[in-house]
């Protein structure tokens, strides 16, 4: 039993609910697509290869909740020539959505797979080391879903996972909202952190196109939304993820990552 916790954050949530339902005016949002608020962060149930790290006990961080700039990141790629629909598309990317992540990205959903409120665990390799995290599956209706970060995590903020119909071509989408959790992740993501970031969602594009046939290319464009820093979040390095999987690390020499 997994459970997702403190998807409190109204004003976060506002903006995505805005987001989600500027999408399509024809479908209505409901509440069963979206996570139960609970106090925190509880993971049970995960396999034995997953380290459950920095998620359990913690609450989850939306882009108010950052330290560094906001950015606005979409990656886009033109299914069309798959014959695919919305849905399918979705559907599939869901069902395995380990298998189309780089290798040093271990992704490990809970047993009900991804629908609200359940945690995703990610052990990802990175040149600063381990980083065990996870996400927090916000929203997940049929041609889209939507992860929250916990604390601790990278970056504080959202990315969503949406196919659609756009000028009679279909799309599959990836687009995140998120700042940098606090001034380490922020000084690593303008150093390398966004490159690898980068070339991480346009794997995942790229071997799902690979495996439904086709041979599209994905798009790529980030913006700047706010500049500025947030110092009354300086003190979330208290919590950063990296940090402690370092120790971690050190503590458990013959731990297999």
């Amino acid at each position: 039993i997994i459970r997702a916790g403190n998807i409190k954050d109204s004003q976060a949530i506002h903006m995505l609910m805005g987001l989600l339902t500027r999408v399509d005016s024809s479908k209505t949002v409901g509440t069963e697509c979206w996570a139960k608020p609970v106090s925190k962060l509880v993971v049970e149930g995960m396999p034995t290869a997953a380290i459950n790290l920095n998620v359990q006990g913690r609450r989850t961080a939306g882009p108010i909740q950052g330290f560094g700039q906001l950015w606005e990141k979409t990656y886009r790629i033109d299914l069309s020539d798959t014959r695919l629909k919305p849905e399918q598309i979705i559907s599939t990317l869901k069902e395995r959505f380990p298998e189309f992540q780089p290798p040093e990205n271990r992704f490990f959903p809970s047993p009900q797979g991804i629908k609200p409120g359940e945690v995703v665990l990610i052990n990802a390799s990175t040149p600063g080391g381990l980083v065990a995290t996870g996400v927090v599956v916000l929203y997940a209706g049929k041609d889209t879903f939507t992860f929250i970060t916990p604390q601790g995590h990278p970056e504080a903020g959202w990315v969503t996972f949406r196919s659609f119909q756009e000028g009679g071509r279909v799309i599959l989408q990836i687009q995140g909202l998120a700042r940098a959790s606090d001034p380490v992740y922020e000084v690593a993501f303008r150093l390398a952190g966004s490159t690898l970031q980068r070339q991480i969602w346009t794997h995942v594009l790229e071997s799902f196109a690979k495996q439904a046939g086709s041979r599209a290319e994905v798009q790529f464009n980030a913006q700047v939304i706010d500049r500025s820093l947030q110092w009354s979040r300086f003190f979330n390095i208290f919590l950063n993820a990296q940090i402690s999987s370092m120790f971690y690390n050190i503590s458990h020499p013959t731990r297999k990552n």
